[in-house]
């Protein structure tokens, strides 16, 4: 990874750097963002029928077939040049720490350490009535699996 000398030389100063991504960051592994008016996931669905807790009481199997495909088109994509950049100031600056509202995972898959993921992550499902997490192998279409704490 290459950095400007001038920008180097900061970063080097640095101690505690924050950097804060969303679906721009991501769209370049080929995540679809929400907010594109052409093909944003929003330009075809709207977020209260499928992104929020009272659609999933209201309609559980669509909710959670949703999520499954948006998984489906995660399972393959690979964090890009900007996931690692981000990942590669750890080497710079003794604290990087990583806010992203994307759910994909790329940042923990491009090496970053210290990520806060706003909007949770895709692949850590919870009980929507303990909070306790789903087992991942649960995690394909069909009916939500029953918890076994509940």
């Amino acid at each position: 990874m290459q950095f400007a000398p001038e920008l180097l030389e900061r970063l080097r100063r640095a101690r505690h750097i924050a950097a804060f991504t969303g679906a721009g960051v991501s769209a370049e592994s080929g995540i679809p963002t929400f907010r594109d008016a052409q093909t944003g996931l929003w330009a075809n669905y709207r977020a209260e029928d499928l992104a929020t807790p009272e659609a999933f009481r209201r309609d559980p199997s669509t909710v959670w077939n949703w999520y499954a495909w948006r998984r489906d088109l995660m399972r393959a994509v690979k964090p890009n040049p900007g996931h690692l950049a981000i990942a590669a100031l750890e080497r710079l600056v003794p604290r990087v720490t990583v806010i992203t509202q994307n759910v994909d995972g790329l940042h923990l898959q491009a090496g970053s350490s210290d990520v806060i993921e706003l909007h949770g992550n895709i692949w850590h499902n919870l009980c929507a009535n303990c909070g306790r997490p789903a087992a991942e192998a649960e995690l394909d279409a069909g009916t939500p699996p029953a918890c076994p704490h509940c």
